[in-house]
């Protein structure tokens, strides 16, 4: 069982929409999206949902009333102002420090569990999903990913399934480091602009440091050639490899208003584009194998 993730330096690339058309291509996978504050590959995917679970992260604060001799004692230490005038804690502001747990005097204060988000195991048509959804405002999110990814493996070894294939979050931060670690390959998805060739660059500095084999697509590669070819000739210099080219098409935007895969909606063009990439991910993988 191999893992793969599918990476962008920001939002909006085409990275979800890269791996929902993996999802359709026939292997026997099991899917990920590890990009829990903006989860959206169920988009494409209509899941089922079989199961629900807490995530829980971190702890706030919680003032008992009929404890409470109100001496203010914790309003006036608490650095992030989450306490009210009539010692109501307001649990998007708790950082769950646990001073104010701390200082009083009347035993009136308790740290409890942090409910932070919910995470899923779904049926699709293509395998097992498994996803998550981080609640407002709350943080721990690569904690959240690494259970995600778990949780998708876990299942991919009881299923004896080929692949898993994860959707990674955009960016640099900690969530994507947690989506990277320990997979077999990463595919980086970037748009021809200046600032595309920035954020791919700064991706495949994380994923370097991680010493994992990357390969990179460029997708909408028409609407800067120009750009396009200056990418193509920074991956050759790199120690990336160019996986393909996926052309900028209205067929691709109407799949993506209508939730489906540019697999199942497009011209053969743009499914053969796909279909290419995807099977220069399993060479790029079985030659990784046998070195």
């Amino acid at each position: 069982m191999k893992q793969i993730t599918v990476v962008s330096g920001k939002g909006g690339t085409g990275k979800t929409m890269l791996t929902s058309s993996f999802a359709t291509l026939g292997e026997k996978f099991v899917l990920a999206d590890c990009d829990v504050d903006a989860a959206n590959l169920h988009l494409f995917l209509n899941p089922i949902i079989k199961e629900i679970h807490e995530f829980e992260a971190g702890e706030k604060a919680e003032i008992d009333k009929n404890k409470c001799i109100k001496c203010s004692k914790c309003i006036n230490a608490c650095s992030f102002n989450a306490i009210s005038e009539d010692f109501v804690i307001d649990e998007m502001t708790c950082e769950g420090c646990g001073l104010c747990f701390r200082i009083c005097p009347a035993d009136a204060i308790k740290m409890k569990k942090n409910k932070a988000g919910q995470w899923f195991i779904s049926d699709t048509n293509y395998g097992k999903f498994v996803h998550a959804e981080l609640g407002v405002a709350q943080d721990n999110s690569g904690k959240l990913v690494t259970m995600v990814r778990q949780k998708a493996r876990e299942i991919a070894e009881k299923e004896n399934a080929d692949f898993v294939i994860i959707d990674g979050p955009p960016g640099t931060g900690c969530p994507l480091m947690g989506s990277i670690t320990g997979v077999d390959f990463v595919v980086a998805v970037v748009e021809p602009t200046v600032s595309g060739e920035h954020d791919l660059k700064r991706v495949m500095e994380v994923v370097s440091h991680f010493k994992i084999r990357m390969g990179v697509v460029i997708n909408k590669f028409n609407i800067n050639l120009k750009k396009s070819d200056e990418i193509e000739k920074f991956i050759a210099e790199s120690d990336s490899l160019l996986l393909g080219k996926i052309q900028f098409s209205e067929e691709i935007n109407e799949a993506i208003a209508k939730g489906m895969p540019p697999t199942l909606y497009c011209s053969q063009k743009i499914k053969d584009e796909i279909k290419y990439i995807w099977e220069k991910v399993k060479v790029n993988i079985k030659i990784q194998n046998e070195n």
